[in-house]
């Protein structure tokens, strides 16, 4: 139970020292100017080669702006899902238990519970308010995307609307750019097949109401988690967000909305978003790695701004992938579509989901590996389930042999130029919807599916074995040569054209006794057992 807020799961600020002590946040404490330094400092990790393993949360304390501001709240970015680790971190579990946690949370969820008095109304600032210095100019938010977009952006948010008919709210990460002290451009997306936020906002429209809004920032990491997640539409993110941390997370009522919001939020803002006039809102730096340009979204006019006396100003990384936004929505996609082509669709020998991340947002491009010996049948239901699940998902699904290492591109281009014959192991589908992505494509989608498994014994790979690589590296380390980073595959191993024959004459060349080879070859030379002509390479022309 954490003693300084009554909770039973950590809070925004809780998990940023839960980071801090294990090393995996930087606090900058120099001044950085929110607009044109902040993000691209954080994208360096990203953009710079570094390792995952090597990325890490930033606090920045010493915020300033374009027209040297200084802001008193410091800012926090990549602190929910730089890497694997972090967002494990943040839910409380192992790595390898993402995929598990959330299955148990949407199978399991919560119900919040109210509390009076929450910490993320300590200050509170609305009405006329708003318009003296202590609306969202008072917010160090940063420039996302410096010589592009067109303002400062919320980010790492929490959108929270309800249905006017059911009553059932909706949590969803939308962005929010800044437009006046108490007026926000908000890009509440679409997705194929509906989005709650944008269906309760149809649904004011055809009231003639305005729709009431608030935008949680900074918020406990299970919630921040719940919101970028695809559930079921109608389905409680709050309720699967307690399912996260097995405890009802608390709520508060909102002041000036009739809207439950996290009460453990840094910073709260409210307001209604109008249903009669759309405003002009971008560029943008979209989380599909282009420039979403100007476009007609919905304006909200702020109502109030609530947060703790003391807050933390959350921010992400998003944009061009990898990405702090890719990892949120990878690391939790990868096990449900593992899941359910394996537990729900029966697809025999399915070993692993990977959805590509750099430059292609993990959506369009996915990655099945198979046991060995799997049924061709079976590999195309995981193709065709894979590419059907969630319909921006899988616009190119490969599947890959078991000894394919899905991370290395490298490795799927050997696969493919080897291993798939596009005549009979590739399949166009067309009328698919187009999903997440830059406009400016025209007419209908399409998409590909590719058999690229072992469909016979292949020889060897021809590196050495195992065993002589890995005594060759402690040599290379004795020596002091540079430092290796191996990918698979770095040794030879047999794919099942390799024979007992084949097998002693290597362990005869590397122990010496290759003449011993050399007699047996001879002997079956007398016998006559030999072709009347050398072996040759057959040209395709031949």
């Amino acid at each position: 139970m954490n003693a300084k807020t009554n909770l039973s799961y950590p809070d925004f600020q809780d998990h940023l020292a839960e980071l801090e002590s294990r090393g995996l946040l930087r606090r900058v404490d120099r001044p950085i100017n929110k607009d044109t330094e902040l993000h691209p400092l954080v994208r360096w990790q990203f953009q710079g080669g570094l390792p995952e393993s090597e990325r890490s949360a930033f606090l920045f304390t010493n915020v300033t702006d374009g027209e040297g501001r200084k802001y008193d709240m410091p800012v926090a970015v990549g602190a929910l899902a730089t890497t694997p680790e972090i967002y494990a971190i943040g839910m409380g579990v192992s790595v390898e238990d993402i995929g598990s946690r959330w299955l148990h949370a949407i199978a399991n969820p919560i119900t919040p519970v109210v509390i009076e008095q929450p910490p993320c109304h300590e200050i509170i600032v609305q009405g006329e308010a708003l318009k003296s210095g202590n609306g969202l100019e008072s917010l160090p938010v940063p420039v996302s995307t410096p010589g592009y977009d067109s303002a400062p952006y919320l980010v790492a948010t929490i959108v929270i609307t309800e249905d006017p008919e059911t009553g059932v709210r909706n949590m969803g990460t939308y962005r929010g750019a800044l437009k006046a002290s108490d007026r926000l451009g908000i890009r509440m997306a679409t997705r194929v097949g509906g989005a709650g936020g944008y269906l309760h906002w149809q649904k004011y429209k055809e009231r003639g109401e305005p729709m009431p809004c608030a935008i949680a920032i900074g918020v406990p990491p299970a919630i921040a988690y719940s919101g970028p997640q695809k559930l079921a539409v109608g389905q409680d993110e709050m309720g699967v967000a307690g399912g996260l941390v097995n405890s009802p997370i608390r709520v508060a009522r909102a002041i000036t909305v009739d809207l439950e919001v996290p009460a453990d939020a840094e910073i709260v803002i409210e307001g209604l978003i109008d249903t009669e006039l759309l405003e002009p809102e971008g560029p943008f730096g979209e989380s599909h790695g282009y420039v979403a340009l100007e476009d007609f979204n919905m304006s909200m006019q702020v109502t109030a701004i609530t947060r703790k006396r003391s807050p933390v100003l959350a921010s992400i990384v998003s944009q061009v992938t990898p990405s702090e936004s890719s990892v949120i929505k990878r690391v939790a996609y990868e096990p449900l579509f593992l899941t359910h082509l394996r537990d729900e669709l029966k697809v025999g020998g399915i070993l692993s989901v990977t959805m590509h991340e750099a430059l292609t947002n993990i959506r369009p491009v996915i990655f099945l590996r198979f046991e060995d010996g799997t049924p061709q049948a079976e590999i195309w239901r995981g193709l065709e389930g894979a590419s059907t699940l969630q319909a921006q998902c899988g616009k190119i699904v490969i599947a890959l042999s078991s000894d394919i290492d899905t991370l290395n591109m490298d490795a799927i281009f050997w696969s493919l130029a080897y291993r798939m014959n596009a005549a009979d192991d590739l399949r166009i589908v067309k009328g698919r919807k187009r999903g997440h992505g830059p406009k400016g494509s025209q007419g209908e989608e399409s998409g590909i599916l590719v058999d690229a498994t072992r469909k016979t014994k292949m020889t060897p790979l021809a590196l050495p074995a195992r065993e002589y690589m890995e005594n060759a590296r402690v040599i290379w380390e004795e020596l002091g040569l540079p430092k290796l980073s191996p990918k698979v595959p770095w040794h030879g191993y047999s794919m099942g054209d390799w024979s007992d024959v084949w097998e002693d004459f290597a362990q005869n060349a590397v122990n010496g006794r290759w003449a011993e080879s050399g007699a047996q070859t001879l002997d079956r030379r007398r016998s006559g057992v030999v072709p009347e002509t050398p072996a040759r390479v057959v040209e395709n022309n031949d």
